[in-house]
């Protein structure tokens, strides 16, 4: 059994200013609300492709290995193996990537269909489109700051 006291409506005002504090000053919880607002902006801008932001990034980083395998392209997104190919399957199952054997039984290639580079390609105008205007609202200088210091981030904590 727990008393009241006076002082406990004021220990639970600095707590909760002391937890709000911790959380408006975490590197993760500020990363991801960045990226939020980002992945809003550009789900709403390629829309008329069909596609979601994280679709692109995919159909887009496949494009651009030639035969990755599954690993090869979760490390180079730094994405584990099971959320790749779980964010892979609808993307096959529409028919633009085309998953295969490698050059053993353990790997997987993967590759995008005609379809897939249609696809991309049409999504890219929209894309082009909606990197513009986020360069244009936040300045060249402090996107191209901004880019530097996410390499830099990754680079210096990627665990792979």
């Amino acid at each position: 059994m727990r008393a009241y006291t006076p002082n406990m409506s004021k220990n639970n005002k600095d707590a909760r200013k002391s937890r709000s504090q911790l959380v408006q000053n975490c590197t993760c919880f500020n990363l991801r609300k960045a990226s939020r607002a980002l992945t809003q902006l550009f789900d709403e801008a390629l829309k008329p492709a069909g596609l979601f932001s994280t679709q692109f990034t995919l159909l887009a980083a496949i494009s651009s290995q030639d035969k990755a395998t599954i690993t090869e392209l979760s490390q180079a997104l730094i994405m584990d193996r099971t959320t790749l190919t779980r964010n892979l399957s609808p993307l096959q199952k529409r028919g633009w990537v085309e998953v295969t054997p490698g050059e053993d039984k353990r790997t997987r290639t993967l590759s995008l269909t005609r379809s897939g580079r249609m696809i991309l390609n049409h999504a890219m105008v929209y894309w082009k489109e909606i990197q513009t205007q986020v360069v244009k609202t936040l300045g060249k200088g402090n996107w191209d700051d901004l880019m530097s210091r996410l390499a830099f981030t990754v680079n210096k904590l990627n665990p792979y």
